[in-house]
């Protein structure tokens, strides 16, 4: 069975829910569920590994009238009851918040504070991506080309062509940093913008045919400069948005994504046109 790295449920519930500020409690308009509801009939159990409060939790809000919802550190669960759900990469003082959404629209929410001794069965991915909780990354200046054209296969830098991106507020002195709390991914432009989304990623999921990948990253917003520079598909800011990369290396120091051009089949033709990134780790 693949695992799927991360959690993305992007129903329109769950979008709904993302706006809100978490609260304590909230005052009850009207609505089928109360706080009083949400008090008596709402758990959240930590599991005990080892002897150590672990990173592992169970869910359960049977009998509530009312869309639910727990959101974690690496996630969200939307439903009644889930038993066994990892929901944090890096130990310390955790946060779960449930929401009740009643069908007048009214939100109910309560938050479960718990303390992670220990994380079990985390990928060793996330501290690559993440540290040890986050981590910032920025264009690799040791590359000639870190952005734009090159052979999928074989190129260490885009060296078919690479667009000049020195105007670009995502292009050198902008910096996108990982985080494991809520598997952010936020962008920081050098207009002092910021831009925030979520990432996955699945190391057992790779293109076709492609087998210099190491795993796919997913994000909601794309990468610094996350735009293809094919022919096809439009170079830089014309071209297309990319939001599932190909990793091809991935260490604590260095990131290296591709996006494969339409029908392109590295390993079968030896070569294969690909957008590619640099990035290295802000020290």
């Amino acid at each position: 069975m693949k695992k799927i790295i991360g959690l993305f449920i992007i129903t329109v519930a769950a979008m709904t829910f993302v706006s809100c500020d978490p609260v304590e409690n909230r005052e009850v308009l009207k609505g089928a569920t109360t706080m009083d509801k949400i008090n008596q009939l709402v758990r959240v159990e930590q599991e005990t590994r080892d002897g150590k409060r672990s990173n592992y939790f169970s869910f359960y809000c049977e009998g509530l009238d009312a869309l639910s919802s727990f959101q974690y550190g690496i996630g969200r669960y939307v439903g009644t009851k889930a038993e066994g759900v990892k929901c944090f990469v890096v130990p310390g003082d955790v946060e779960i918040l449930f929401t009740a959404l009643n069908s007048d629209g009214t939100k109910l929410q309560r938050t479960f504070t718990f303390t992670v001794d220990e994380c079990f069965d985390v990928e060793p991915e996330w501290e690559l991506f993440c540290g040890t909780g986050s981590k910032t990354w920025t264009w690799d200046d040791g590359v000639d080309a870190p952005y734009g054209m090159g052979d999928a296969l074989w190129s260490d830098e885009a060296d078919w062509w690479a667009p000049d991106i020195s105007d670009n507020i995502e292009g050198p002195g902008a910096t996108m940093t990982f985080a494991a709390n809520g598997s952010t991914l936020t962008k920081n432009k050098t207009d002092g913008s910021v831009e925030q989304g979520v990432f996955s990623f699945n190391m057992d999921e790779q293109h076709d045919d492609y087998s210099r990948s190491l795993g796919e990253l997913t994000t909601s917003i794309p990468v610094l400069a996350g735009q293809t520079t094919g022919e096809d598909t439009g170079n830089g800011p014309d071209g297309k948005d990319v939001k599932v990369y190909e990793i091809l290396t991935l260490t604590e120091g260095n990131m290296m994504l591709s996006w494969l051009e339409p029908d392109e089949t590295p390993d079968t033709d030896g070569w294969g046109q690909a957008t590619l990134w640099f990035f290295k780790a802000v020290e």
